[in-house]
């Protein structure tokens, strides 16, 4: 055995038998027999006779012991053992022989196994004092309890740890209380933090446990819209059709979620007739697409003020917005060659079946619509002309007829002219000409059919 151990076995020795002696003046004898005394066995001290009987009270024993000797527990005494060994103890109960064994002939009581309190705080044994050579009994069969007394061997532990949480940025102060005033989720976004738990009142001698939590800060809605720039600018084709996309905006917001969605809106400008605005929900970003067609030689140019606004707001935290920005946006109209131009979309013309060859109908007339205004030359698309009854003026677009006509075989001509650019003959207008065919008296009556009648010779006239 180590000193130290030597010396802490000791002192529960002491401290056992103490209590052994306080506990059995104030008890009452558990059964009527013959006389016994509990004592502590030390030399000179002197017996309290009681009736016949066994008197009992608690042995206190410290858990997790830790020598390498058994653990004394106690001692049994019957005032009939004079010392000879004539007299032998008996332990029987919890544990008797297994944790707790008897010295037979001085009635010594030892713990051979180390106890844990936490596991069995007590052990009900039953003593016995029996004549050595008859192994009759002596004294009475009598119970006692031999209780485990708490050491301070377990730590303080957290049984649900580690424990994640998540509280508001910006939140007030609660019970975790926050050493930063203003927490910010975008400048820092998580929090891992150790507690400790001391029992003993955190003296020293104590115990302690750890455990961890993740603190999450979540988003609120304090950070307005911007957009990174003040001037945007996109060049667009004039041919691009109704309907189609013509600018993508996105202004920044460092919230997330629905804190970060966004509204935008037009709110002045030269092209609220001509564009609008819309928000992708996906993107958050402003989709500008055109409502009317493009016209470079009419407007070269739109310029458009544009409003961001948070579509979800915090009335408590409305003093760190306002949550809105603005920008402009310019669109440049970019001129593309285009197709000449009839000033008409459908020319009607009417002609005498009985006019000659070469004779004038009318005139078509188209243009170039881009700045450069190349002049033009004319055609008929003889698709729509098949018997060539009519030919045009390629300078002037005069149509003049090619060929005699007459109303009775074709009272209508629909024909295509087609006007082409003479330095990009592949940009081709077409037109639409309706020509009207007037009847002339260019025809005698004819009977549809020969007729043959019978005429009785005696038949009246008139009949």
């Amino acid at each position: 055995m180590q000193p130290r151990d030597r010396r802490l076995c000791c002192s529960l020795v002491v401290v056992t038998l103490l209590l052994c002696l306080s506990g059995a003046r104030q008890s009452a004898p558990s059964s009527a027999a013959r006389g016994s005394d509990l004592s502590t066995g030390k030399p000179g001290e002197a017996h309290r006779r009681v009736k016949r009987g066994w008197v009992w009270n608690q042995f206190f024993v410290l858990e997790e012991y830790t020598g390498t000797d058994p653990l004394y527990v106690g001692k049994l005494h019957s005032d009939v053992d004079r010392g000879d060994g004539s007299v032998k103890y008996i332990l029987s109960g919890e544990g008797a022989g297994s944790i707790f064994i008897i010295d037979e002939s001085t009635g010594d009581i030892h713990a051979t196994k180390r106890l844990d309190r936490e596991e069995q705080a007590y052990y009900a044994l039953r003593a016995q004092a029996v004549d050595r050579i008859t192994n009759k009994p002596v004294e009475p069969l009598s119970e006692f309890i031999v209780k485990i007394q708490d050491i301070n061997d377990n730590e303080p532990r957290f049984l649900d740890g580690p424990y994640v949480t998540s509280i508001p940025e910006m939140s007030p102060v609660g019970i975790i209380r926050t050493a930063l005033p203003n927490m910010d989720r975008e400048a820092k976004d998580r929090y891992l933090l150790v507690i400790q738990a001391k029992d003993m009142v955190g003296q020293m001698g104590g115990l302690s446990g750890t455990t961890s939590i993740t603190i999450t800060l979540s988003d609120v809605n304090d950070n307005p819209p911007h957009f990174s720039r003040r001037f945007y600018q996109y060049n667009v084709p004039e041919s691009l059709p109704v309907a189609s996309t013509v600018a993508k905006i996105r202004a920044l917001d460092d919230d997330i979620g629905p804190n970060a969605e966004m509204e935008y809106r037009i709110i002045d400008g030269d092209g609220l007739s001509v564009l609008k605005i819309e928000t992708d929900m996906e993107t958050q970003e402003g989709i500008v697409t055109l409502q009317k067609e493009l016209d470079f030689e009419k407007k070269s140019s739109y310029t458009l003020k544009i409003e961001v606004t948070n579509k979800n707001t915090d009335l408590r935290l409305q003093a760190l917005g306002p949550f809105t920005d603005t920008t402009t946006v310019k669109l440049v109209v970019e001129d593309v060659d285009e197709a000449p131009e009839f000033n008409s979309p459908l020319y009607k013309m009417s002609v005498s079946e009985a006019a000659s060859v070469d004779t004038a109908i009318g005139t078509v007339s188209a243009h170039d619509p881009d700045t450069a205004n190349s002049p033009v030359r004319y055609s008929i698309d003889r698709n729509t002309d098949l018997e060539r009854y009519f030919n045009i003026d390629a300078t002037t677009g005069v149509i003049t007829i090619a060929k005699s006509l007459d109303r009775e075989t074709n009272e209508e001509h629909n024909i295509t002219v087609l006007a082409m650019e003479s330095q990009n003959p592949a940009q081709i207008g077409r037109g639409f000409v309706l020509i009207s065919v007037v009847d002339v008296n260019d025809n005698s009556p004819e009977f549809p059919t020969d007729y043959e009648t019978f005429v009785c010779e005696n038949s009246n006239h008139g009949k």
